[in-house]
């Protein structure tokens, strides 16, 4: 499986749940499961590269002001979440995490920010397909500490500073 594959996939069942994040994994696993096994396992290399490669602290800030604050299992979630959101909202989230006040027409709270069963549609589509626990991906694990500069993001004033536009749409209320 390819890059584009990877994103059609997580595009298409996005599309096919409305949106929804529970429903969205489901569709991902039952899409999974007409898969090989190796086509699985390469999904989840997709998946789990891009997870780790927003371990970043100004996508840490991002959530927090999305979500009106974010614990350490919070950004997890809210990292599975992204990546649902599809190329376009993940790249610009990664490379610019202000970018995400123009990228989202919208964020609920109750319903958008959490996708953490999507963290792990691979791993039960290839215990369905193959009855055993999915073997190690040969990653890099994730870092230590996020990338980037660490800085207060339960500060207001420190938030609205870096992420402006994000902070204008969704924190300031």
């Amino acid at each position: 499986m390819d890059e584009t594959e990877f994103w059609e996939l997580i595009d298409s069942t996005r599309e096919a749940a409305d949106g929804d994040p529970e429903d969205h994994a489901d569709l991902l696993v039952e899409r999974l499961v007409q898969l090989d096994p190796d086509s699985v396992l390469d999904f989840a290399r997709h998946f789990e590269a891009r997870y780790n490669r927003a371990y970043r602290w100004d996508l840490w800030a991002a959530a927090a002001v999305l979500l009106g604050g974010a614990s350490d299992d919070a950004f997890d979630y809210f990292r599975c979440w992204l990546i649902g959101q599809g190329r376009e909202v993940f790249e610009g989230a990664v490379h610019d995490p202000d970018s995400l006040a123009e990228l989202l027409d919208g964020f609920d709270e109750e319903l958008d920010g959490d996708a953490e069963e999507l963290g792990y549609a691979a791993d039960e589509a290839y215990e369905q397909l193959t009855g055993v626990v999915a073997p190690d991906l040969g990653l890099p694990p994730q870092a230590a500490e996020p990338e980037g500069t660490a800085f207060d993001f339960e500060d207001d004033e420190v938030l609205a500073a870096r992420l402006p536009e994000l902070w204008q749409r969704f924190g300031a209320g």
